[in-house]
């Protein structure tokens, strides 16, 4: 068994944090380590967030947290991730030339891809476009029209003819769109 204190962020792992992601939101793992001495989170305690429950994407969202077959995220993961959502004006306070912030157009881009590319193939195809569009509009919309912007959405962004739309597909299709502004929490600096 480890020891309960190795659970706990040192003062230089907060600084490390503070300066990787550009966040301060350090009292909400202190307010984690209170309740339970340590900082990791599981999927209950996202799914006990309204704003994740009622969204349609919610289960999406929570797996962008956590790696590939864990179950558990640490402070610094959860930080990692929420700083993808900062607004990207916040990069010229944290100017580091030979690191692209988590907050960068690209990243964010690839955030929003890998909420879509379902079985991290790095393609999003027709069935997976299909499967997220029926999690956002449900039943209000029959599968021959969902099928219908599946197929316009990919005959518009397929380049390269392969019936999938790749990552670097998906950033020209979106290059008009401010997604700066777009996939930006204001609260997390």
């Amino acid at each position: 068994m480890g020891s309960r204190a190795s659970s706990l962020l040192r003062e230089e792992d907060i600084d490390e944090i503070k300066k990787e992601t550009g966040s301060s939101l350090m009292p909400v793992c202190n307010q984690k380590r209170k309740k339970d001495g340590a900082c990791c989170y599981n999927r209950e305690d996202f799914q006990r967030i309204p704003e994740l429950a009622i969204n349609p994407l919610g289960d999406r969202i929570i797996n962008a947290f956590f790696p590939e077959g864990e179950d558990q995220v640490n402070f610094r993961g959860f930080m990692r991730t929420l700083a993808h959502f900062r607004p990207v004006e916040d990069n010229e306070k944290n100017k580091d030339p030979n690191i692209e912030p988590l907050n960068s157009r690209n990243n964010k881009l690839l955030f929003a891809f890998r909420l879509y590319d379902l079985d991290r193939d790095d393609k999003i195809s027709r069935d997976e476009l299909l499967q997220v569009l029926r999690m956002m509009v449900g039943v209000n919309i029959s599968d021959e029209q969902l099928g219908s912007i599946a197929d316009r959405t990919i005959q518009e962004a397929d380049t390269n003819g392969d019936m999938c739309i790749s990552f670097s597909e998906f950033i020209k299709v979106l290059e008009k769109v401010d997604v700066e502004q777009k996939m930006s929490i204001r609260f997390l600096h």
